[in-house]
């Protein structure tokens, strides 16, 4: 899903922005120390808005610890709610940014090495197959180097309500199993796979003793108090979350996140938290300043690989870290990491700039190419625009 430039979506758009303030709900605003921040997320999150087509949309930035949040339209079609920062949504596969920032703290600590088999941290009863001697390792699942179809071949038994009953580890373990389930061997090039993210998720788990979410929730979310990040809804928890929409428009269900997907693209959130996630990354400080290092180091460089596909939707890799995507600096756009992702007709986008103090998430509430497309300029932009030159 490559994008066009901000610059034509802001020459269509930008002219029509005093007339539609006229029809469009004023954005719900959370208040910013930094009024300048504020300002620009207010004025990008409004054209961002009216091109998106989207029932909804939430705008969240950081800089230099300073925050500022838009919200606009309604959390679902014909709801009238406007969403604000502690509005719930999916953010599908950025789940994996979250998932190699556990990594990266395991790491950090010793618990597990980056560049261990992935055979050391699963149970005796699977096998992991090598291809061309090349043994498949966490450090391949997690820069999507594994060589593994982007799903776990022949899933059956889900159901429009709850898409992923079919994704068992039972499945994964007995289609690992097979002579040859790689596409190209481990390390020699780049294919976006959920099914490499099941499998990384089942091998921290192991390795640190602990569900999945469990693990998450102590190493990462409980000491950054992000408390609305969640696998799945608690009770009451539906009223506030943006309910996801089809591309014809059509509302899609609040399905169930299992275990197996939390760290390919199982998670809910908020801006609120997502704002105390970036803000952690952009951050310096000598107790996690190891950990934060292992998780944006760039560990894949694309010079060389083959194939490459599925990691270009924000801008052209240039190398893969613990999760993220990252992109090099052009013209005033400084180096960005950056992570899509998309589930249940819920579109979100994360991107920072740990060099510059930046960081901006977006989310629309439906499926549409032209949103996603704007959606991602729009944030990219943001960040030049406030990134110190």
């Amino acid at each position: 899903m490559g994008g066009t430039m901000i610059g034509s979506v802001h020459r269509r758009l930008v002219l029509s922005v005093a007339t539609a303030a006229s029809i469009v709900a004023a954005p719900v605003i959370a208040s910013a120390e930094d009024r300048l921040l504020q300002e620009a997320v207010n004025f990008t999150g409004t054209i961002a808005y009216l091109g998106s087509g989207a029932p909804g949309m939430v705008l969240a930035a950081v800089r230099d610890g300073e925050t500022a949040f838009a919200g606009f339209g309604e959390i679902s079609k014909g709801s009238g709610k406007e969403p604000d920062e502690h509005t719930l949504l999916r953010i599908g596969s950025i789940s994996k940014a979250f998932c190699g920032d556990l990594m990266a703290s395991m790491v950090a600590d010793g618990t597990i090495g980056a560049t261990d088999p992935l055979a050391k941290h699963l149970g005796k009863d699977w096998t992991v197959p090598a291809r061309d001697g090349r043994a498949l390792r966490l450090i391949d699942l997690v820069t999507q180097a594994s060589g593994l179809p982007r799903e776990v071949p022949n899933q059956t038994g889900g159901t429009p309500d709850d898409p992923f009953a079919g994704n068992t580890y039972a499945l994964s373990r007995s289609e690992l199993a097979k002579p040859d389930p790689y596409l190209f061997p481990p390390g020699t090039g780049v294919l976006y796979s959920n099914w490499g993210f099941d499998l990384l998720g089942l091998a921290l788990s192991t390795a640190g003793g602990k569900s999945y979410a469990d693990l998450l929730a102590e190493r990462i979310l409980a000491p950054r108090g992000m408390t609305d990040t969640k696998l799945n809804l608690a009770e009451g928890d539906a009223a506030r979350t943006m309910q996801g929409h089809f591309f014809d428009g059509s509302p899609m269900p609040l399905a169930p996140s299992p275990e197996t997907i939390g760290c390919a693209g199982g998670l809910y959130t908020s801006a609120a938290d997502m704002m105390k996630f970036m803000s952690w990354h952009l951050s310096h400080d000598a107790a996690s300043d190891a950990h934060r290092t292992l998780a944006h180091a760039g560990w894949l460089w694309r010079d060389g690989l083959s194939p490459v596909s599925g990691v270009d939707e924000a801008g052209e890799m240039a190398v893969m870290t613990l999760g993220w995507v990252g992109v090099m600096p052009e013209g005033d756009a400084p180096m960005m990491l950056n992570k899509t992702g998309g589930l249940q007709g819920q579109f979100s986008y994360v991107v920072i700039a740990p060099s510059r103090g930046v960081g901006v998430f977006v989310s629309i509430n439906q499926f549409s190419i032209d949103g996603f497309n704007g959606m991602v300029e729009a944030a990219n932009h943001l960040v030049a625009e406030l990134s110190p030159r």
